[in-house]
């Protein structure tokens, strides 16, 4: 029989887990979904592969880190757009995306605008190379 104890997570060294009852948070299951989407690599190939319409170099929130960013907040049963404005300085999605402010509403909203027929296609063709 397997234990929680006898496994190592690979992540973030400053994030500490511990099973006492302590300084617990609701979402701190997006730490393990973050550890299982970088041994798949889909980190790293939506980081290579997704590009949206709006490819001004000047924008602090690059479209792979919007994407997470929606992603997690879905994992963590934040389904309204308007959830963002309220993350915004969240220290466990801070810690999991690795970025000092996420992104707001209006931010996301302009992200998803920028979503056309080709961005569709690329999001079947990572699945397949999933």
């Amino acid at each position: 029989m397997t234990s929680l104890n006898t496994y190592a997570l690979e992540s973030n060294t400053y994030i500490k887990l511990n099973f006492d009852g302590g300084n617990l948070f609701s979402d701190s299951a997006l730490l393990l979904i973050k550890e299982f989407t970088q041994k798949l690599g889909f980190t790293k190939l939506l980081k290579g592969e997704f590009e949206t319409t709006d490819t001004a170099s000047s924008h602090a929130h690059k479209n792979d880190e919007n994407l997470w960013q929606v992603i997690y907040q879905i994992y963590g049963a934040y389904f309204q757009d308007d959830c963002a404005d309220e993350l915004i300085n969240d220290p466990v999605l801070k810690a999991i995306l690795g970025k000092e402010a996420l992104d707001s509403q209006q931010t996301l909203s302009r992200f998803f605008n920028c979503m056309d027929d080709a961005t569709h296609l690329q999001f079947y063709e990572i699945m397949h190379k999933m």
